[in-house]
């Protein structure tokens, strides 16, 4: 990574996530895992359509075979958060070797809020103008004292292994940060999530827009899949099988069925006096005429074949 600025974002008041380099892409996603029965790499979009089936099935070792290594600079009590992912390979800036640098975080004042109530690890509500001109102070002062006490310590040769204790957690550090992309993912869906810390957030923000950009098509199914997913335990699947009339089932099921005939019509394109027959075999209900009345609005959206007969399968499984 030669542009160091295009590949660098702040965070914070003084911090940064620069990603150094990177390990493949999307496609030394699906060489992984076409290599088990011998095939190399395909159409871009039947690499799509695999990792997509990948992120769906969590097949999770293909994602294993992409790597990050960033450069981060952040507060050392965003540092021990961080750290609590234990998949990665770091290198952290010692006090112990080198001496402390007169960088410390000092908050936004928008982000000065009230130990929430419902949430013991959050923050919530407004807080007075004063009360945060107060909290602002306190972290300058402590900041400054700290630093100064540190300086003196030095000055007067106490070792820095000890002297380094004297200063708050609020003080930068810098690290190296390797991980590989399937651990990338999950430490990102927890810490961009909305009840994480803020502070973390932001760094576990920037590292997602450098994912997006390393291997578009295993973000673009994480978002899908992992974020904006929803996945069903038992019970909550029988009180779907319950409640869920069939005819609410049935109407999904013949949207999907539509969905499905206009997919594999786009992927090759199919005589039109064949589509009927294809829509019956794929367990369409509707009549010829009703048929042609639906197809020809040209309305009907497209997807992916796979995806789209696994949600069949699944929404014919809650029917009484």
């Amino acid at each position: 990574m030669n542009n160091e600025q295009e590949n660098m974002v702040t965070c914070l008041d003084k911090g940064f996530v620069r990603l150094v380099d990177s390990m493949g892409g999307d496609d030394a996603i699906v060489q992984a895992a076409r290599v088990s029965y011998g095939q190399g790499t395909s159409k871009v979009s039947q690499d799509r359509g695999l990792i997509r089936y990948l992120m769906r099935h969590r097949h999770t070792t293909p994602f294993e075979m992409v790597e990050f290594k960033f450069h981060c600079k952040m507060p050392i009590f965003v540092a021990r958060q961080w750290v609590r992912h234990r998949t990665a390979n770091i290198n952290e800036y010692s006090l112990r070797y080198s001496e402390a640098r007169d960088e410390f975080y000092i908050p936004d004042s928008e982000n000065i809020q009230f130990q929430s109530a419902l949430n013991k690890q959050g923050r919530s509500g407004t807080v007075p103008e004063n009360l945060k001109k107060k909290v602002l102070d306190y972290f300058n002062d402590a900041s400054e004292r700290s630093f100064k006490m540190y300086q003196e310590l030095n000055e007067a040769g106490i070792a820095r292994e000890l002297a380094r204790s004297i200063l708050p957690v609020n003080i930068y550090t810098e690290w190296y940060w390797k991980n590989d992309l399937h651990n990338l993912l999950h430490f990102i869906g927890l810490r961009s999530d909305s009840h994480a810390q803020y502070e973390i957030r932001v760094y576990s923000d920037a590292m997602a827009k450098f994912v997006k950009k390393v291997a578009p098509h295993a973000w673009e199914a994480y978002e899908d899949y992992i974020i904006n997913g929803m996945r069903f335990s038992g019970p909550e699947q029988e009180l779907l099988e319950k409640k869920l009339p069939d005819r609410i089932i049935d109407d999904i099921l013949m949207d999907i069925v539509y969905q499905l005939i206009a997919t594999l019509n786009k992927n090759k394109s199919r005589d039109k006096g064949r589509l009927y027959e294809i829509y019956k075999r794929e367990g369409g209900i509707d009549s010829i005429d009703d048929f042609k009345l639906k197809w020809s609005s040209g309305r009907i959206k497209t997807g992916n074949v796979r995806e789209l007969r696994e949600f069949k399968n699944k929404l014919t499984s809650l029917r009484n």
